[in-house]
């Protein structure tokens, strides 16, 4: 196999949205690769027969497998190369891919560009540290959906869900209809981590109840699952458990939905930046990393709430590293660092690379908290707002953006602006 000008490590929904968008930005398909470890593209979305994607992408509602196969489509139409069954072992900062296949062998391709695309994991019982013995029974809901939907495997009867992130919610109705009893969601946090159309479609309309401020404190059973002991935590106290607030739930089944990981050993093999609040790599509005020519995008990059937002910031990276092979790409005049204020946990991009026609740039964050009424500012080091806008609630589980004008970036040229740093102010409290 020769070496290809762009190499794509992950064939997911990121992966085959950045490979269609580079052809579309003039690249010749046969000068691409993507990598992919499974047997067929689509990543995750394949297990993820709900509908709900592809509202802002397609302005209609999609199943997983229905949107991706949008993509799948997309990529043959423009015969771009797909290599399954790939696993990709080492990726150096000098843009060197080295994977395994059963095709090609043990294989190392140089690129002019690279994007990274490998999606997330789910943290499991091990990073939790929960006491107990180890019996079956006890699953990521991940792993759970895969059985369901994918293999036909029912892991139990009577569930109990620790984590209300959106697939904990997704799957806690899914095991509903496939004749299972969902005995309670517990979020340790005092407010749930997934999206309020997911709360309210999966948990609500099913009578399944939300316990937060609540975490599981022991696991009982020793060949398999026979209970869980959950308690309530104290806010004030680091969130230990509260002593006699404990209540045992007889149950065989225990799903986690405590939280993703970008799968990012590769990026950090390369000697990459890695931004400590979304475990993803440090970018610019390129999606382009520290690393020259290698760009990240999806949930690798940080952790997404809906997949259009994915396939939009696929599209940045794609069209990105499709412009520097092309010799398209303007020279940079000026680097402004991104920072999160006051209620902000994190911004992505990071940093704005600025040329002397700059575009728009969209800047997603999430906030540290639930609020009922905030107002959304971006300013200068100097305290000049550019960008402000208000909204009526906000939460951890749900991405936030703000655009920055064309035209009031291209007036920071000049300037003596250093950086910009985005904030919220509360102008009606937190919600209850």
């Amino acid at each position: 196999m020769t070496d290809k000008k762009l190499i794509i490590i992950g064939g997911g929904p990121a992966g085959l949205a950045a490979a269609v968008a580079a052809v579309d930005r003039g690249m010749d398909p046969h000068d691409i690769l993507v990598l992919e470890r499974d047997s067929e593209p689509g990543g995750i979305l394949n297990q993820c027969i709900h509908a709900g994607f592809g509202l802002h992408r397609f302005g209609e509602e999609l199943t997983g497998p229905e949107y991706s196969g949008r993509y799948i489509a997309m990529v043959r139409e423009r015969n771009i190369p797909i290599l399954c069954n790939a696993m990709a072992l080492n990726l150096t900062a000098d843009r060197r891919v080295t994977f395994v296949s059963p095709e090609t062998g043990y294989t190392t391709l140089q690129a002019e560009a690279v994007i990274l695309a490998m999606g997330c994991r789910e943290r499991t019982r091990g990073a939790l540290g929960t006491p107990g013995t180890r019996p079956s029974g006890v699953y990521t809901a991940g792993c759970a959906q895969r059985y369901v939907n994918i293999e036909g495997f029912m892991p139990g009867h009577r569930v109990v869900i620790l984590g209300s992130g959106d697939i904990g919610l997704i799957m806690a109705r899914r095991m509903t209809l496939e004749g299972a009893k969902v005995l309670a969601v517990c979020e340790i946090m005092p407010y749930s981590g997934g999206l309020a159309r997911n709360i309210a479609q999966c948990l609500d309309d099913f009578g399944i109840p939300l316990k937060l401020s609540h975490t599981v404190t022991q696991i009982h059973g020793r060949d398999r699952v026979e209970a869980v002991t959950i308690a309530a935590v104290d806010e004030a106290n680091g969130r230990r458990p509260i002593p006699g607030t404990e209540e045992t739930i007889e149950c065989d089944t225990l799903l986690l939905s405590v939280g993703l990981i970008p799968e990012n050993e590769l990026t950090r093999g390369a000697g990459i930046d890695i931004n400590r609040a979304t475990s993803g790599a440090d970018v610019n509005q390129f999606r382009e990393t520290s690393a020259p020519g290698i760009y990240a995008c999806g949930n690798v990059l940080h952790v997404h709430d809906l997949v259009d937002y994915v396939s939009e910031e696929a599209v940045i990276a794609g069209t990105a590293a499709a412009d520097r092979i092309l010799g398209k790409g303007g020279s940079i005049v000026k680097s402004l660092p991104v920072t999160a204020g006051d209620g902000i946990r994190y911004t992505v991009p990071e940093r704005i690379d600025l040329t002397a026609d700059p575009e728009d740039v969209r800047i997603f964050f999430r906030v540290r908290d639930v609020y009922k009424k905030v107002q959304f500012f971006i300013e200068t080091d100097g305290g000049e707002v550019l960008v402000k806008r208000a909204k009526s609630a906000a939460a951890p589980g749900e991405m936030e953006s703000l655009t920055l004008p064309a035209e009031k970036l291209k007036s920071l040229i000049a300037g003596d602006c250093a950086g910009i740093r985005v904030y919220l102010k509360e102008t009606g409290g937190k919600a209850q």
